[in-house]
């Protein structure tokens, strides 16, 4: 027996040190097989990156739209559907330019934000764990702006804006998978049941989102739905 063989048996502590954990404290990609698939690097790349681009999308359609109605403010927008769906008439109100300029020009800075994130996670790059903070809080204040404006658009306004809405779906699935990643990598401190098992769930609390979504749309605009109601 060599003397670097028995020193390693004598020390197994250094063995197991480099086994990777499932919950990285410093942000890096477990590989795992017991992490959940779309809290790896890749699948949640993906889904940042899809969801990003459709947001990037929506908003740049909104800010020509937006841009149409200043040049020309008779100007009909693609979604001026009806009294009650109308992105020409949610542009119009104070809530649609609440920072002094319109909402949709921090989608377009946000989103490609994003994608960025996005492409350099395809593309191998790592991030310390201040990086995935930071990521966090953007996307929080994101998600908690796009509450604003869905409440506000059903109960203040009265009127639907369907480019809004596809950010909105867009903002969903992002903020709750961030937050998953987030918390399955230990960025966000919880407990070990929680890390292990909130992956499992993450689908379901999207969909939960949407069922809200469109359940609050259907009983708030019931009149447009069922004409018998008004």
């Amino acid at each position: 027996m060599t003397p670097q063989t028995s020193a390693s048996r004598a020390n197994p502590a250094t063995e197991r040190s480099s086994v990777p954990s499932t919950a990285d404290r410093s942000g890096a990609d477990p590989q795992d097989s017991a992490v959940h698939v779309m809290t790896r690097a890749k699948p949640f790349a993906w889904l940042l990156l899809i969801t990003s681009v459709v947001g990037w999308l929506a908003s740049g359609d909104l800010v020509l739209e937006k841009l149409e109605k200043l040049i020309n403010p008779a100007h009909t927008t693609i979604c001026d559907v009806n009294p009650w769906v109308s992105c020409g008439e949610v542009m119009s109100t104070w809530q649609s330019s609440l920072f002094g300029f319109p909402n949709m020009f921090i989608g377009i800075v946000a989103f490609a934000v994003t994608t960025t994130v996005a492409m350099a996670i395809l593309s191998g790059a790592a991030f310390a764990r201040w990086f995935w903070i930071g990521l966090q809080i953007g996307v929080t204040l994101g998600f908690v702006f796009v509450v604003w404006l869905w409440s506000q658009a059903l109960y203040s306004i009265g009127i639907l804006c369907p480019l809004c809405m596809v950010v909105w779906s867009m903002t969903i699935p992002m903020f709750v998978w961030t937050t998953i990643r987030n918390i399955v990598h230990g960025i966000i401190p919880a407990p070990a049941g929680v890390a292990r098992g909130i992956a499992d769930w993450g689908w379901v609390i999207v969909a939960v989102g949407y069922v809200a979504v469109i359940a609050t749309i259907f009983f708030r605009f019931l009149h447009m739905f069922i004409p018998s109601t008004m």
